[in-house]
């Protein structure tokens, strides 16, 4: 996996826009280029284009779309820009942010309108640090069915994607102009192609073991739940070229993976009630601060697992999601008529988990702020019957990557661009800052479709300058 001197190539074709990786940022990005005239080539090491993006629930946030205004929802850019912004600590690239936000509902709404991608909005609950609802999703809302979605759209427009093509290699003149790429098929066979710009959309590190002890220690111990291709080539490649890395130490974890199932059990079920307990059936941190932050204190806790605890209320809200229903199929949920009962499947212990259910209870109906900073606000009180499904913390994707502008153009670590050199979606910085507590949901599907379809574009207008 290195950097070659054209000279060294023997092209076999000219595209004007390659891109590394099939996941929802590479296929935005060739959609994108290709409406803009460029000839496009996605390249995808797997035998089809899945991703990150085909492990999650396929939703992406966006401000002012026409969806939120059909549904009486009233957001700006402004203020998701704020959102994303405080969130992480005022960390991220406050002019990217903006411009994503910007860009977000333009990017929905092109999806949904030119391409038949079949969004609608998820108005059933509000996700942390978002202040308005706006997460736009396919209708069983999962990432499988949202690239399927992306991949009939590309097939539609007519745009190569060669799969079972692992890019191995870049080609460069004048020191760090992109001329081409390298890929290698099953069979060891490799073909050189030139191209006018590189789109780099292969993810991030969180595959690669060694990386992610060396950058992000803290969650080395969590289970990794995310695309195998996540090893870190973008990054050693822009490394290479001499482009900026930001944020390396950035993640998307996960404090609810039914353990056992890899099945994530998604946030709602926490934001509109529910708690976690360790073993010992108390609870240990601020569930609703997020569940990516949530993902190390799970792993923190003994045998690194907690149960999380609901009612029949949340269990009938999560049927609305796919993934839920794949939990209830594998029996990964356990269910009683009274807490009592639930102890006996669960194996937790009565008294300790009663203590802390009245705690909640008492949380809730004061609407006062409990031992761990959070608040219970407008939500009834927990009540047979009772459920729970054993989690464990998990590593999603990373958040850091390649610094780009708001065309996601790759720049250096002065801030001057690459020529030709495009990334986005895990290849990319994003819009999570420093640490996990950064990440909030849709987070990475924004900087994936947004900065897939601005980087695109902005490719293809390279291609009469080569």
């Amino acid at each position: 996996m290195t950097i070659l001197k054209s000279d060294e190539a023997n092209f076999v074709m000219h595209i004007d826009v390659a891109i590394v990786g099939g996941g929802s940022c590479g296929l935005c990005a060739a959609l994108a280029a290709n409406e803009a005239g460029a000839t496009t080539l996605v390249l995808e090491a797997d035998p089809q284009p899945l991703g990150t993006t085909g492990m999650s629930t396929g939703l992406i946030p966006a401000a002012a779309s026409r969806f939120q205004q059909e549904a009486g929802i009233e957001d700006t850019a402004e203020q998701f820009a704020n959102d994303i912004m405080a969130k992480a600590n005022d960390e991220p690239d406050r002019d990217v942010v903006a411009a994503l936000a910007r860009e977000s509902a333009a990017t929905v709404e092109w999806l949904a309108d030119t391409h038949g991608v079949p969004l609608s909005l998820v108005d059933s609950f509000l996700y942390p640090g978002h202040a308005a609802k706006r997460m736009h999703g396919t209708p069983n809302r999962t990432g499988a069915e949202l690239m399927g979605a992306l991949v009939a759209a590309v097939e539609r427009a007519g745009i190569d994607v060669l799969t079972d093509a692992r890019v191995t290699n870049v080609f460069v003149v004048d020191g760090d102009r992109i001329c081409g790429i390298r890929c290698q098929r099953p069979d060891g066979a490799t073909e050189d192609l030139s191209c006018d710009a590189l789109v780099l959309a292969c993810c991030g590190f969180a595959g690669n073991a060694q990386m992610v002890a060396q950058y992000i220690p803290e969650i080395a111990n969590a289970e990794f739940f995310g695309h195998p291709g996540n090893t870190g080539d973008a990054i050693r490649w822009g490394d290479a070229l001499g482009a900026g890395i930001k944020d390396i130490h950035s993640y998307q974890g996960h404090g609810g993976l039914a353990y056992g199932q890899g099945v994530p059990i998604l946030w709602p079920v926490i934001m509109e009630g529910g708690v976690q307990v360790n073993i010992a059936g108390k609870r240990f941190s601020n569930e609703s601060r997020g569940y990516s932050e949530q993902a190390v204190d799970v792993v923190a806790q003994s045998d690194h697992v907690a149960w999380t605890v609901y009612d029949q209320r949340l269990h009938e809200l999560m049927l609305e999601f796919d993934d839920y229903r794949d939990a209830v199929s594998q029996n990964a949920i356990r269910s009683a008529e009274t807490l009592a009962a639930l102890c006996d499947v669960t194996r937790l212990p009565l008294d300790a988990l009663q203590t802390t259910l009245d705690t909640v209870a008492h949380a809730t109906k004061t609407q006062q702020a409990d031992d761990f900073g959070r608040v219970f606000a407008e939500r009834p009180v927990l009540s047979a019957p009772f459920y729970a499904v054993k989690v464990t913390g998990a590593l999603f994707h990373t958040q850091g990557g390649l610094d780009v502008n708001a065309n996601g153009q790759v720049r250096r670590d002065d801030g001057s661009l690459l020529p030709n050199l495009f990334a986005g979606g895990g290849a990319a910085r994003g819009v999570s800052g420093a640490g996990s507590a950064g990440y909030m949901a849709g987070n990475g599907l924004l900087t994936a479709t947004t900065f897939g379809r601005v980087a695109g574009r902005q490719a293809a207008s390279l291609r009469a300058q080569s």
